[in-house]
């Protein structure tokens, strides 16, 4: 699969997996000698069904690649790729989380979007960026268990290639699925998962998310009902592209078309078939009454883009009905889940047929 966008400046969109290999290096370190992980686990292929012992006995989890992990103990020190460790937090697990990797903090000193609800000053930030990843720092935390996203099979989300071994050397690893699948399903694995190493998903902050995400899921039928013909559009700003998301690869896009959301679909696919990447000359391909803008830290937000004419020009744009988005990597809690569809419900029922 290629690399959801991460909008350099670079004109080319090489693949995620290269990606990854060019940004291997910045994180590549020497590791630790005599370092290891502090609990027992390890990771192998096995078709066994996932268990969920207590904290207090013995542990095991099978995950998405089908690969289970065990430990005499529930792990305590994880490490997770920030929109991971977010959502985990959101289950309860707010005291298990010593390290992330991922886009945390921006240049202005403020939390990306994606980290919900973390608190900084409690973790490490082992990697900031796309290919970053410091294992050096990483061993010191002694790392139980490293867990993040899966867009490829087998693939480790912001787990850079080049230093994949050296890591998962130092802690077994849990990879979640979260592409070309509803967003329900990554958010029932990670509460699986949260479950599995203690946390109490009946506490009322996690039934009160809950019951929050199935309001506002039925709130974008009820919007997409009451103004029909109303097309949406999921893209995200580079310097040099615009990029319109696939809405049948990207797990928050599938769940909100089967809410009824009409989407722009493109149809001329990069490769590994997650966007469609447009030059600005181009970037009034598709008509759209609402577009949903990536507002991660690595792409343009609307007061860079407002200096691009080609931006400004789009009928979603002129008419104001432009929507925060967190760019098809979305916080897989019910917690992190429901503002995105709320805000979408509200920007469909005020929109207006424009494109």
């Amino acid at each position: 699969m290629s690399q959801l966008p991460s909008y350099s400046a670079a004109p080319a969109r090489p693949s995620r997996r290269r990606l990854l290999a060019l940004g291997a290096a910045a994180a590549a370190g020497v590791l630790l000698a005599g370092c290891g992980a502090s609990g027992s686990g390890t990771a192998s292929e096995s078709s066994a069904p996932a268990t969920q012992e207590s904290a207090a006995g013995p542990w095991s989890f099978k995950d998405d690649r089908g690969e289970t992990v065990t430990a005499d103990t529930a792990p305590s020190r994880v490490v997770a790729f920030t929109g991971t460790a977010a959502a985990l937090i959101d289950f309860g697990l707010d005291d298990k989380i010593v390290g992330v990797f991922g886009e945390t903090v921006r240049d202005d000193g403020t939390l990306d979007p994606m980290a919900g609800d973390l608190n900084v000053d409690k973790v490490t930030i082992v990697g900031n960026v796309w290919g970053e990843f410091n294992i050096e720092k990483y061993a010191t935390l002694r790392p139980d268990l490293l867990v993040t996203h899966m867009y490829d099979p087998g693939a480790l989300w912001y787990v850079p290639d080049e230093s994949k071994d050296k890591i998962l050397k130092l802690a077994p690893s849990i990879a979640i699925n979260v592409a070309r699948v509803p967003i329900t399903e990554p958010i029932e694995r990670y509460a699986e998962l949260a479950a599995s190493l203690g946390a109490d998903l009946n506490a009322p902050k996690v039934a009160e998310a809950k019951a929050r995400f199935e309001a506002a899921s039925e709130s974008v039928r009820q919007a997409v009902a009451a103004k029909p013909g109303i097309k949406v559009m999921a893209a995200s700003g580079s310097p040099d592209l615009l990029y319109v998301s696939n809405p049948k690869t990207l797990t928050d896009l599938i769940y909100l078309a089967e809410l009824g959301v009409d989407f722009v679909q493109p149809d001329k696919l990069d490769t590994g078939g997650y966007y469609e990447s447009l030059s600005w000359e181009n970037s009034d391909k598709y008509q759209a009454d609402v577009i949903m803008l990536d507002n991660r830290s690595s792409a343009l937000q609307p007061d860079a883009l407002a200096a691009k004419p080609a931006w400004t020009r789009l009928p979603a744009v002129k008419a104001g009905q432009v929507e925060p988005w967190d760019g098809g990597v979305p916080r897989l809690s019910y917690a992190g889940a429901a503002p995105m569809l709320e805000n979408l419900a509200k920007a469909i029922q005020n929109a207006k047929k424009v494109g």
